[in-house]
């Protein structure tokens, strides 16, 4: 997901709250911002979003960067990596993962023999091959970005398929000492 445009921010102003648009904002950053610049991205005063960011910090979606006198913030990227295993076990069964694995495997191998390469990568460098129309570069620019997806997510679904077992457990450990708590 890439930072909001300003037509993005003028629908949020209309429908969301100061609050809901700083953590929008701050939910898509892809570099270090400051308050000031995430304050004027999300259309919301600067006491407001730095309240908000210090929320965020404190419930460990964003991390507090210091760049000489400047504080930037960040999302935390290790928690939103776990984050995404998470809801990937949570709302997927290990059969549901392990097929859509598969299908992943299945959409990279027919891109190798496709285009007869191993990598995404050495799919970009048939870009320069001069011999190409402009409709053919489309095309492989736009495989090469769902390859990349496609790598991204099968990582992740290895990751939630080895936490799964782990996950499972504790999360039954959890509804038995609930259940005790309860009793």
């Amino acid at each position: 997901m890439s930072e909001p445009s300003r037509d993005d921010v003028q629908l949020w102003t209309e429908s969301m709250s100061a609050r809901e648009r700083i953590r929008s904002v701050a939910e898509t950053l892809r570099e270090p911002r400051s308050v000031n610049w995430i304050s004027d991205q999300a259309d919301a005063a600067w006491s407001t979003t730095n309240e908000e960011l210090q929320d965020l910090v404190n419930q460990g979606q964003l991390r507090r960067v210091e760049a000489g006198e400047t504080t930037l913030y960040q999302p935390d990227y290790t928690q939103l990596l776990f984050d995404e295993i998470r809801t990937l076990i949570e709302e997927n069964s290990r059969e549901e993962l392990r097929n859509e694995l598969a299908a992943i495997t299945e959409e990279i191998e027919a891109w190798q023999a496709t285009y007869d390469v191993e990598t995404w990568e050495d799919l970009e460098q048939s870009l320069a091959d001069g011999d190409l129309s402009s409709a053919d570069l489309r095309e492989r620019r736009d495989v090469i970005a769902l390859w990349c997806e496609n790598e991204e997510d099968r990582r992740l679904i290895k990751h939630a398929l080895e936490l799964y077992a782990d996950v499972e457990s504790a999360r039954e450990h959890m509804t038995n000492v609930a259940d005790r708590a309860t009793s």
